[in-house]
């Protein structure tokens, strides 16, 4: 039930305190300058909780940015453990800034400050941390005030939601011309490390990533087939990537000179993590005179050389195991052959070859005569 209250104080002001009692619920109030807004607010207030929504209002206000975090650590970060070490670091930033504050007081303003305060910022590298990186802090607290929306119902709304986020750069699209990678793959197969070679190859051939490919197991592998099965992604999702060419008979060697000793397909000496490639890669580009190139540049050639050899955007998703087609429409530019053949090939279909459109126009010019 709720009621409003009459109020003048010493400096000749009224204001009007509404108040709603109702069974299940803590008592209620607000204070209001005008008699409208009063009444306006204990009506609504009323109405959600009899229809069951304003306890989330309630904890909003009871439940600080901590608690929720806290529990989004303990609960939800153990689920997504693949990148826990990311989650645990954005959380850690969100918690000191904000986390003394209410859940209903986490309003899109406050995120604003906090978003412009993070693009402003130097990573400990000192260099100016990336849009990119910014939208990865904000997805992990959106992420958080999403399961306490649905889950906790410690939330009526999630303020993140509410905000622009800052616009990601585009993706690199640096590949290796044909000259480049043949210097690498010299100096590759010229390294003191017997697996960098096979590594770079297995790479461009099929556009794995680095985790992907140093965590392949002898098992995952089939020869037979002409296959190896991804089963830890990035996604979370297992997929086959065809082994085919000068990968396979890399990887076929290795079976005949009975490489097979540890579990892992390369493996550093005691079989029991992957070996460090770290050094070797980067002797390998200093010798090959190759400069601006990461390793993950190797799964961008791959995804390029399928572009420019006619492959579509969706079969490149599929070999690079996207989950959609945005990632891949940055190779589109690439695969201009291809599509123009395509395009060529509607055109002589629906008007004629150049030769059939000569052909008719003499038709025509004869029949005038």
């Amino acid at each position: 039930m709720a009621t409003i209250e009459t109020r003048r104080l010493q400096d000749g002001t009224t204001t009007f305190r509404a108040k709603v009692r109702l069974k299940g619920y803590s008592p209620e109030h607000a204070t209001f300058t005008r008699k409208t807004d009063a009444v306006r607010w204990s009506q609504s207030t009323e109405a959600a909780m009899r229809e069951g929504r304003y306890f989330r209002t309630t904890e909003a206000k009871r439940r600080t940015v901590a608690q929720l975090l806290d529990r989004y650590v303990e609960e939800v970060v153990p689920m997504r453990p693949r990148n826990a070490c990311n989650t645990r670091r954005h959380v850690a930033y969100w918690r000191q800034m904000i986390g003394q504050l209410a859940l209903a007081d986490a309003t899109p303003s406050v995120i604003v400050e906090q978003r412009n305060g993070l693009l402003k910022g130097i990573t400990r590298r000192g260099t100016p941390r990336s849009h990119a990186t910014v939208v990865r802090y904000l997805a992990t607290l959106s992420h958080a005030f999403n399961i306490a929306l649905k889950d906790w119902q410690w939330a009526s709304d999630n303020p993140v939601a509410k905000i622009t986020k800052p616009r990601e750069a585009r993706g690199r699209e640096r590949f290796l011309s044909d000259a480049e990678r043949l210097r690498l793959l010299e100096t590759c197969q010229a390294s003191s490390s017997r697996h960098l070679y096979t590594v770079v190859v297995l790479a461009i051939s099929t556009g794995m990533r680095r985790g992907e490919i140093m965590n392949i197991r002898w098992h995952d592998v089939d020869l037979k087939r002409q296959a190896i099965t991804l089963r830890q992604t990035k996604n979370d999702t297992s997929r086959s990537v065809p082994l085919t060419g000068l990968a396979h008979q890399l990887i076929a060697a290795m079976v005949a000179q009975d490489q097979k000793a540890a579990d892992l397909l390369f493996a550093r000496e005691d079989g029991r993590a992957p070996v460090e490639l770290s050094k070797a890669w980067n002797t390998a580009l200093e010798r090959a005179d190759i400069v601006d190139f990461r390793f993950h540049d190797l799964r961008h050639t791959a995804a390029s050389y399928l572009a420019m050899n006619g492959a579509t955007t969706m079969e490149i998703a599929t070999v690079l195991g996207h989950k959609t087609l945005q990632m891949v429409k940055r190779y589109s530019h690439l695969a201009h052959s291809h599509t123009a053949g395509v395009v060529t090939a509607m055109n002589d279909k629906v008007f004629g070859s150049q030769e059939q459109r000569d052909a008719a126009r003499q038709v025509v010019a004869t029949h005038d005569r």
